[in-house]
């Protein structure tokens, strides 16, 4: 090698280690914070505050009183319940009394769709019969433009009176938002014409397999709050082991501790968008306070997010309720999730997009100490992925050095005393975090799936990076004036159509 090969590998290992150094000091910051999560979820735990107890739909007190928390069974409050004002003063709320109290009245069900031919017909079918409840609603969003999806719907419900299928006046797609407040309004049409309103507003997509139990649970829960979230459970997919089912470990560990946590520090509960139930009254008063009938934000991909925290934000109550049904099966909302890299990419685009980037900007860092950690972990996902880049651009510069140093062509000096510490703390971390992933998805899918959730990290960050990337530029495209429009992704399977009922 001549001078300038050397000054060439100088440069090259100078830039390895000023990244090593950035990435290793960013990586132990976040390993830090998922740390704190990690504690506060054991104690939870040990204290048996983050126990997910059994649910019967036909027992009062532990097992199928109210729901507080994360499961936990309470004793209902006596009294008139508590009733505060309206847009001013908090969400208009009269919560039910009693031990086996439960919120009665309409559950209206808004299941917006586009383009779903494939598999809303099984999410009404199974939905009908899985909630046999008289005083249900099936709201579904169809466009004129979408003729299959209305005519699959159309057969799905047949005669049975609980479905409505909404039309939109607007060409498809517009946004899945635009979509809910069309048909928010067509509740209001019924409520004016029937004199009642309904009790609640049940979210759910157009491939969700709902759970027998859930709308007991969610009527239960609802007695005590405002809006509640249930799990999701994304369903392994034998023919995409890897994409389609590396959503398993994240929605495992989110939904089995990370919202446990937010929930009994208080924080609110953003919505999944599914296995969600917002009270009708906090409706109309973030209905009201938008200045008209559209309570959820048009302009936003993830309106479900920002429901759930501007529902807080107005003195309501959001909960996160985890429970098992007395068969062990955990009372959650059931989904296959994109299964190929370009629609799992495109599907977090949009959650980047609207949580970190529109979050940001729309809702800004209100709130107690706790409710800023919980935002600031949100709207991390950008800049993590920037480090993960920065981390695998690192490897590739290691593995040129070494493979540089093997051939005698060079020496790599060696690192500083303060970079190992930071590099050994960060595989100490790992190390952690493949543990807890792993015990997290073994619990609901098994050792296998749980072993698998460990060899899908790589995977995980990868696609993590090209959406953050993809989320950037839209951003960008969006503050020069480009609109927002339903990027969604397509379905073929649904669990009721694969017999699939359980994980």
């Amino acid at each position: 090698m001549g001078p300038a090969d050397f000054a060439l590998f100088d440069w090259l290992v100078l830039l390895e280690r000023e990244l090593l150094l950035f990435a290793g000091v960013f990586f132990l910051i976040g390993a830090l914070d998922e740390f704190a999560v990690d504690l506060a979820w054991i104690w939870l735990r040990l204290s048996g505050c983050a126990r997910t107890r059994v649910f019967d739909p036909g027992a009062g007190g532990a097992g199928g009183g109210a729901v507080d928390g994360d499961g936990i069974g309470t004793s209902m409050d006596t009294g008139t319940g508590d009733i505060r004002g309206g847009v001013g003063g908090g969400v208009a709320v009269a919560r039910q009394t009693g031990g086996n109290a439960a919120r009665p009245g309409t559950a209206a069900v808004f299941v917006p769709v586009w383009r779903e031919e494939a598999v809303i017909g099984a999410t009404i079918g199974h939905m009908l019969r899985a909630w046999p409840d008289r005083a249900l609603r099936i709201y579904v969003g169809c466009y004129a433009n979408d003729p299959a999806t209305i005519a699959a719907a159309a057969r799905a419900a047949g005669n049975d009176g609980r479905v409505r299928i909404v039309v939109h006046e607007a060409l498809g797609p517009t946004t899945k938002a635009d979509c809910l407040n069309r048909l928010y309004r067509a509740l209001e049409d019924d409520e004016r014409r029937s004199g009642a309103r309904a009790a609640m507003v049940v979210l759910h997509d157009a491939e969700d397999m709902a759970d027998p139990d859930a709308l007991h649970l969610i009527r239960r829960a609802m007695a005590r709050a405002d809006l509640v979230q249930l799990p999701v459970l994304p369903l392994p997919q034998p023919r995409s082991r890897w994409v389609g089912s590396h959503y398993c470990e994240e929605f495992a560990e989110a939904h089995g501790k990370a919202l446990v946590v937010r929930d009994a520090l208080k924080a609110a509960i953003p919505l999944a968008g599914v296995g969600c139930a917002i009270g009708r009254e906090a409706l109309a008063s973030l209905a009201a306070l938008r200045g008209g009938n559209a309570p959820f934000a048009a302009e936003s991909l993830t309106e479900d997010y920002e429901i759930g925290l501007g529902i807080a934000a107005m003195g309501g109550r959001t909960r996160f309720v985890r429970r098992r049904a007395r068969d062990g099966r955990l009372i959650a909302t059931r989904a296959y999730f994109p299964s190929h890299l370009g629609p799992a990419v495109r599907q977090k685009t949009r959650w980047v997009f609207g949580i970190a980037f529109q979050g940001w900007e729309r809702l800004g860092w209100k709130g107690s100490a706790a409710e800023v950690w919980m935002r600031l972990r949100d709207r991390r996902g950008p800049f993590n992925a920037l480090i993960l880049a920065i981390a695998y651009l690192v490897l590739l510069l290691f593995a040129v050095g070494l493979a540089a140093e093997l051939a005698g062509l060079a020496r790599r000096p060696a690192l500083s005393p303060p970079l190992v510490a930071i590099v050994w703390a960060n595989f100490a971390f790992l190390f952690w975090r493949c543990a807890f992933r792993f015990a997290f998805t073994a619990r609901e899918y098994g050792l296998r799936e749980g072993g698998r959730a460990v060899l899908r990290l790589p995977l995980a960050n990868i696609v993590a990076i090209m959406a953050a990337r993809r989320a950037l530029f839209a951003y960008v495209r969006s503050l020069g004036g480009e609109t927002p429009r339903w990027d969604k992704t397509e379905h073929r399977l649904h669990p009721a159509m694969t017999r699939t009922e359980t994980a």
